[in-house]
């Protein structure tokens, strides 16, 4: 399912994220994150040694909960991990999200297995226009 005007704006936005993936009990795991698109795909950059990394290895499905600082300015995408990007680009990536929130480069420290990227198809979109707001 494409992904609709508000779900991408906001998503390209400096907004802030919730993610949830499923723990290998099947309990819900939820992180605040840095959030992107591509027009097409959701995109969160991690780390693969990070737990929502490993979740998502092991079961694709995830859900993005993308809000801004008006409540009723949100989008959840539905879906599930269709591809993952690793090497250079993903590490480009985290700069391009840093200086998007913060203004500067990347500055943690990044773990000898580099950063990856979740590219998100969604299985469903929900925004407060889809809902009858």
């Amino acid at each position: 399912m494409p992904l609709d005007e508000d779900t991408v704006r906001l998503a390209k936005g400096k907004n802030l994220a919730t993610v949830v993936t499923l723990m290998p009990d099947g309990q819900p795991q939820a992180l605040l994150t840095w959030v992107d698109s591509d027009g097409e795909y959701v995109l969160v950059n991690t780390e693969p040694q990070r737990q929502r990394a490993k979740n998502v290895a092991r079961d694709s499905r995830i859900t993005v909960l993308i809000h801004s600082d008006d409540p009723y300015d949100w989008a959840e995408v539905r879906g599930h991990v269709v591809a993952t990007v690793t090497g250079e680009a993903a590490r480009q990536h985290i700069d391009e999200l840093s200086h998007k929130y913060v203004g500067t480069d990347y500055g943690n420290p990044i773990g000898p297995q580099g950063r990856v990227i979740l590219k998100i198809a969604a299985d469903k979109v929900n925004t407060p226009a889809t809902l009858g707001r």
